[in-house]
């Protein structure tokens, strides 16, 4: 058995005795190729220091929600969809005239991914979703907020292969916000490119 071979069924053999018998294949990318490369460039002397994604948050404004009902319900069934996880309805905490916004309106749907649901949909983000953007070029480094997390906004929801236009009630875009626990963005857009998020060199 070839040494690559043996290193990656260990790490697959020590997640299974550790009760996760299922790992995404994003993950199992991560644990293997990714954290060695990471050590040895930034020079880490525990692997608790490689930096790794915690959480992603998505969040999809309906401002039309707080007047039509069936605009909210069908952007909560989409990102239930495309997440694989139930959507929640975030409702307007106070009243703001200037917008005919009353306290407890529905205005947006949003869902926060962590563990596997999380690294199954990066891996469909990042292999199927981003490609099928129309005349895409990458995605911005300076997209990352200071901290070491990204914010990623979609134009239209259809770039994700669980939808079609018969899902739909009307095309809209969605925020993405990805987690890590990288201390600067140069940490984190290694951690990135290393998993395979087609940043563009700038």
């Amino acid at each position: 058995m070839a040494r690559k071979e043996k290193d990656e069924k260990t790490v697959t053999q020590t997640l299974v005795a550790e009760g996760e018998k299922y790992v995404p294949r994003l993950k199992l990318h991560y644990l293997n190729k990714v954290v060695p490369k990471l050590m040895k460039r930034f020079g880490y002397k525990n692997i608790m220091q490689v930096p790794r994604i915690t959480k992603v948050v998505i969040n999809v404004g309906v401002g039309e929600g707080k007047e039509d009902m069936r605009a909210i319900e069908s952007a909560a069934k989409e990102v239930s969809l495309i997440t694989g996880q139930k959507a929640v309805i975030k409702r307007a905490k106070r009243a703001i005239a200037g917008f005919r916004l009353r306290k407890g309106q529905p205005i947006a749907v949003t869902t926060t991914l962590r563990r596997d649901r999380m690294w199954e949909f990066l891996d469909r983000l990042i292999n199927i979703a981003l490609p099928r953007i129309r005349d895409f070029k990458g995605l911005s480094p300076k997209s990352f907020d200071g901290r070491g997390n990204y914010n990623l906004g979609i134009t239209e929801q259809l770039i994700f292969p669980e939808l079609t236009y018969d899902d739909i009630y009307r095309v809209r875009g969605m925020n993405i916000t990805i987690v890590t626990t990288a201390e600067t963005d140069e940490e984190a857009a290694a951690l990135f490119r290393e998993l395979g998020f087609p940043l563009r060199e700038e």
